[in-house]
Parts: structure tokens; sequence; C-alpha cells
């Protein structure tokens, strides 16, 4: 198995032992992200502009990746508040058109710097 390692200074460095995504043939496998602004490493403030942040950080390592985020084709979204799930919804459709990938969102306790909003996904480039 061929694994190409997926890096964009877009996005927020790794902060632990993983790779922002990891390409095998056209599946790319994106890491989470949270919203980080990747020019300071800092949570950025307000709900929605951290639903933007994590969509922009994942835009920019689907780009590294030859890709766009219509090319994902599974996301994942962690909330540590499922209140915030229509805010989702409505910021998701400024990035995304249809057909939207399959999706799930999940609850959680808590998630890595204590953001509240985290996603990763897959995508399939040509």
């Amino acid at each position: 198995m061929n694994k190409q390692v997926i890096t964009s200074d877009r996005a927020p460095a790794a902060i632990g032992t993983y790779s922002q995504a990891i390409k095998v043939g056209n599946t790319v496998y994106l890491s989470g992200q949270i919203p980080l602004d990747p020019e300071t490493m800092e949570v950025v403030e307000g709900i929605e502009q951290q639903i933007c942040q994590v969509f922009d950080n994942l835009t920019a390592v689907a780009e590294a990746a030859g890709g766009n985020l219509q090319d994902i084709v599974k996301l994942n979204i962690f909330l540590t508040d499922l209140g915030h799930f229509g805010l989702v919804n409505e910021v998701m459709a400024r990035y995304f058109t249809q057909p939207y990938p399959a999706r799930a969102a999940i609850g959680v306790a808590s998630l890595p710097k204590g953001v509240p909003v985290e996603m990763d996904g897959v995508m399939v480039v040509s």
C-alpha cells in the first residue's frame, strides 16, 4: 500500500501523532479539524466563526490533496452541544452544493482544546 502524507500550511499543524491527511490511491482520509487559526494556532471566537474555520481548515487540506470539499464523500461532525446542529447545517450550505456528502453528527462530551466542534472526512479525488 502506497500512503502519501498530505500537509497544508493553510491549515493548523498537527498537534499530536497524526497527519493532516493520508492519501491511499484516490482516497483521502482527512484528520479531524478544530477551529484553530492556522497562523496563530489559537481557537477563533464565536460558534459560527468556529464552524467556518473548521470548514476553511478542511478546505485547505482537501486542496493540498488535489481536491475540494465537493470531493468529500463522508463527513463526520462532532459537537459538544447538539443545539448547534441547525447552525452547522446553515454554515455547511455555504460550503457545499448538492449532492451533499454522507454525514454523521455526533454529540460528544468534550473535544481537544475545549472547542465545541470538530470535523473529519473521507474524500475521493480523480
